[in-house]
């Protein structure tokens, strides 16, 4: 049964398929994987390496020495900055001017900084300041991490960024973090897991995923409340509620906004990771930061989509607000294509990985009901 902070508010059908979700991970997925099956081999490798383009598209290049102006169509709304400069024949061979982008926004050029494992570069707006690298798909907004789809690349001293990431990363943030939501403000907590789907265990005590995620969201429930949202919560009890049912829920109450809770396990023989995770929707075009071994056809275009640019301002706020909490340690802000109950959500949507119960140090943080409390007061505090 699915149920809100302060009752039961809904009773889906629960699908047949039910009884074959379960994980080896904290992460929810489409395609379900059995308790106790190895991870795939490529669980979090090659996080840091550039994922391939759509299947069949070639390689984009670096950038020429002599790059060609931007050229727009003759009916675009595009100003010369947001006109994407297109190298050769290929649709997927797109680079914007950092350097255009900032002066035809009014703001100064990126400037060179010192950073660790060589030269970055920063771009600062009204709102926070975007630093990256050439060749690299981590950069950072105001120091929080963020995971670009395709690495900066560096031609004759200028560096550009390839379109998506111009638009659905940076674009977006130099806009603000505001969100507007309706005046009713619905949310949707999802403690991750229950039931038969009993999530990752605690190297501390072998303490249940599924146990920590409810505790958490019953926990941050009453705080939201007080700040004026309407909360419902996917389960407020041990039972295993389908993916599918958890996405219908959403839906049907219109919610504002829909937010997972989870906690960390790597995959086996990985080393011990730890810190903060927070996942939203891969946006269509765009390679995912990770795929755990499932299919990523960046074709794809799912109702969450339409949200990217919402998405992307709630998990910022709130990935900043929890690593106040768990001492900066900080994974980055993800994009994931396989995270089945985000997909179908016709509202933005977050799902936080609060830590790793894989890590001695942090599974006893998570142990701690005190420290529980001080991830729904951060969570609670990034939604004001």
């Amino acid at each position: 049964m699915l149920h809100s902070h302060n009752g039961p508010v809904y009773k889906p059908a629960i699908l047949c398929l039910c009884s074959l979700i379960a994980f080896t991970s904290c992460q929810t997925t489409a395609n379900h994987r059995r308790t106790g099956q190895t991870p795939p081999p490529d669980w979090q490798a090659g996080e840091d390496t550039p994922p391939p383009l759509i299947p069949g598209a070639p390689d984009i290049p670096l950038p020429p020495t002599d790059l060609p102006s931007p050229v727009v169509p003759a009916d675009s709304k595009d100003s010369p900055s947001t006109a994407p400069v297109r190298l050769g024949n290929s649709a997927a061979q797109i680079w914007v001017s950092t350097k255009r982008w900032a002066l035809d926004n009014g703001l100064r050029e990126p400037r060179a900084v010192p950073f660790a494992g060589g030269s970055a570069y920063a771009l600062t707006t009204a709102h926070g300041e975007f630093t990256f690298q050439p060749g690299s798909l981590t950069s950072y907004w105001d120091g929080l991490e963020l995971r670009l789809g395709y690495a900066p690349q560096l031609s004759s001293g200028e560096i550009f960024l390839h379109v998506l990431d111009a638009r659905k990363t940076l674009e977006i943030l130099a806009r603000g973090l505001a969100v507007a939501a309706s005046p009713r403000r619905v949310i949707v907590i999802d403690p991750g897991h229950g039931g038969k789907n009993t999530g990752a265990r605690s190297v501390l005590d072998g303490r249940q995923e599924k146990e920590f995620t409810l505790d958490w969201a019953l926990r941050l429930a009453p705080l939201l409340e007080q700040r004026g949202w309407h909360v419902l919560l996917t389960r407020t009890n041990d039972v295993d509620i389908s993916l599918p049912d958890r996405v219908t829920f959403a839906n049907e109450q219109h919610a504002d906004l829909f937010l997972s809770l989870h906690f960390n396990f790597p995959g086996s023989g990985n080393r011990e990771p730890a810190g903060l995770e927070t996942y939203v929707l891969t946006p269509t075009g765009m390679p995912s930061s990770i795929t755990r071994g499932y299919p990523d056809d960046a074709r794809e275009i799912f109702p969450n989509n339409a949200h990217d640019a919402d998405n992307l301002r709630y998990a910022v706020r709130l990935h900043r607000a929890m690593l106040q909490v768990n001492g900066n340690n900080d994974r980055g802000v993800r994009h994931a294509r396989f995270l089945g109950v985000l997909r179908g959500q016709n509202c933005p949507a977050v799902l936080i990985e609060g830590g790793y119960l894989s890590s001695s140090k942090e599974a006893q943080l998570i142990a701690l009901p005190v420290y529980r409390q001080r991830l729904a007061e951060a969570v609670a505090n990034a939604l004001q």
